[in-house]
């Protein structure tokens, strides 16, 4: 949309002297057309999401069937649990694709309050649930819920959004930092409470993708990098259990049927595979040998079944996920868009590779779950509702809101009866930004002539007479006089701005229009009908046009 109100912004004859000076380059293949269509980003987005939600349901059915049968009796439990909170997932991922981005934000920091207070509540005993040492979960009807989950998503759009609202109005960098960084460190306290280090590392991620992507200065970064390297540090040692995943990881042999037996099992697993695996459902790994096969570790028993080209495929459906995200964060017109989609990328990407990193032996032990494929619903249901809102910034790209609203066709949202997406409308910042930008591509790239300095003035002879000072009337007096021209001016600035927005929003409506009815009198449009009267040619459906010299009018 910044670029169609930098065309809008251009004199007449513009666009026309560069198509002459410089023939339009195309894709040279079917594919390279396909990658520039308009709602390119939302197809792939969609597919990739769809894939990767079956295999995970195939998987967990797999190798959750012998733990499932020995706890309840019947192979479908844990698999009837990981497909009812698919479908939450699913309606969640609905939800966010119809929101507007407006109230998403608008939602962004009460949402986040509420998480807070979930995880103060999951900690008292009696309300929150103590497993794997962890007092973590809701449990309701017989469905957990980890309130922690919910906190890393609502910390991601209110961070986003409070990063590109004050990027935008040229905050320092302690108005930038002072509101995230306590909020990251409430979050970050109530979980490591739980304690779930997962959880935390997860949610650092999310903090060190915001910093990042936002553009702060890398010293903050860094910083930033070193205080979770130390935070991780701390936790690994502080507690007897995680302390010895460490010991296990480097040094493999010292404990093999204790701490390191899960790590063990894992990689005997992955050799048991081979290069095409021994086949869906016939791995021997998840008959208790591997625990939290269906978990955890069900990259093991995907290595196990589908072998090396089935994991190399999983792989590679995440490396089509991270383009597809940074392609739509790169193609977003509106920042917090831009930063949000980028920060959920990183996040889904840095859950996937500590998860296949510890489960290969490069890393230690975590817990922290493989998006959309190991078995656990609020994991499952909060990845969906991100995905969800990558889906929409998808439908918010300027290609695409104007390809929409011009009225193209797409069969996906009409299957899902989507709304239209609204057009982004820049901030005064960046219409500043995009009118010089206008200037400069009018004027060929060539820098304007320089002003004419005036003349220095000829330097004063210093007096050696003390100079006077103000009374204190008179420097308030001028204090008011400079608070009142401050304000005009910036009466001035909002009238210019509102002024400039509307004109903006006016000029994409006239768009709009005019792509429309380039649509209704496309040939082959059958919407006139009867005999319609042009002053000098009359014409009728299904005839030529004929003249109507001589014939009395009407």
């Amino acid at each position: 949309m910044t670029s169609l109100l930098s065309r809008l912004r251009r004199p007449r004859g513009t666009d026309a002297d560069a198509a002459v000076a410089r023939p339009p380059v195309g894709p040279r293949t079917k594919f390279g057309a396909w990658l520039e269509r308009p709602m390119t980003s939302f197809h792939l987005i969609i597919a990739v999401a769809a894939l990767l939600v079956t295999l995970g349901l195939i998987m967990v059915l797999s190798a959750s069937g012998v733990h499932s049968y020995d706890e309840d009796g019947t192979p479908w439990a844990i698999f009837a649990k990981q497909v009812l909170w698919t479908g939450v997932g699913l309606l969640a991922f609905y939800v966010a694709l119809r929101m507007p981005i407006a109230m998403m934000r608008r939602l962004a920091f009460p949402g986040f309050l509420v998480t807070i207070v979930l995880l103060v509540l999951v900690l008292i005993p009696g309300i929150g649930t103590l497993s794997n040492g962890s007092r973590g979960w809701f449990v309701v009807a017989g469905l957990s819920m980890q309130p922690s989950e919910l906190a890393k998503i609502a910390f991601a759009i209110w961070g986003a959004h409070l990063l590109a609202t004050r990027r935008m109005e040229k905050a320092s960098l302690r108005e930038m930092l002072v509101p995230l960084l306590p909020a990251a460190v409430v979050a970050l306290t109530l979980i490591v409470v739980q304690p779930d280090l997962g959880q935390t590392v997860s949610l650092v991620i999310i903090l060190l993708g915001l910093l990042w992507y936002a553009g702060l200065p890398l010293k903050v970064f860094v910083i930033g990098m070193v205080s979770a390297a130390s935070l991780g540090a701390f936790l690994a040692v502080s507690a007897g259990y995680r302390s010895a995943r460490v010991q296990s990881w480097l040094d493999p042999a010292a404990d093999a049927q204790g701490s390191g037996y899960q790590a063990k099992q894992a990689r005997f697993a992955l050799a048991n595979g081979g290069v095409f695996g021994d086949g869906l459902g016939q791995g021997t790994a998840k008959w208790n040998y591997l625990p939290n096969a269906h978990n955890d570790f069900i990259f093991a028993i995907i290595g196990e079944e589908l072998g090396f080209v089935g994991a190399a495929g999983l792989l590679l459906l995440f490396g089509l996920f991270a383009y597809t995200g940074m392609r739509i964060a790169r193609r977003s017109a509106d920042p917090f868009l831009r930063l949000l989609t980028a920060t959920t990328t990183l996040w889904v990407l840095g859950q996937a590779f500590i998860n296949i990193g510890y489960v290969v032996g490069l890393l230690p032990v975590t817990g922290l779950q493989l998006p959309l494929i190991s078995a656990g619903g609020t994991s499952t249901a909060t990845t969906l509702l991100m995905i969800g809102i990558i889906a929409n910034a998808a439908r918010h790209e300027p290609e695409a809101v104007a390809a929409l609203r011009a009225g193209r066709d797409d069969r996906m949202n009409r299957l899902l009866r989507l709304p239209l997406p609204e057009p982004y409308v820049p901030s005064r910042v960046e219409a500043v930004k995009d009118r010089l930008r206008a200037r400069s591509a009018s004027s060929g790239g060539k820098s304007a002539p320089a002003k004419r300095l005036p003349a220095k003035p000829p330097a004063r002879v210093r007096s050696m007479a003390p100079a006077r000072v103000a009374t204190k009337a008179e420097q308030k007096a001028g204090q008011k006089a400079r608070a009142k021209a401050t304000k005009s001016r910036k009466k001035v600035d909002d009238r210019t701005e509102q002024r400039a927005t509307a004109r903006a929003e006016r000029r994409v409506r006239d768009v709009a229009a005019r792509e429309d009815r380039r649509q209704i009198t496309q040939p082959g449009d059958r919407r006139v009908s009867g005999a319609v009267h042009h002053g000098a040619r009359r014409t009728q459906q299904g005839r030529p046009a004929r003249s109507l010299e001589g014939r009395p009018y009407g």
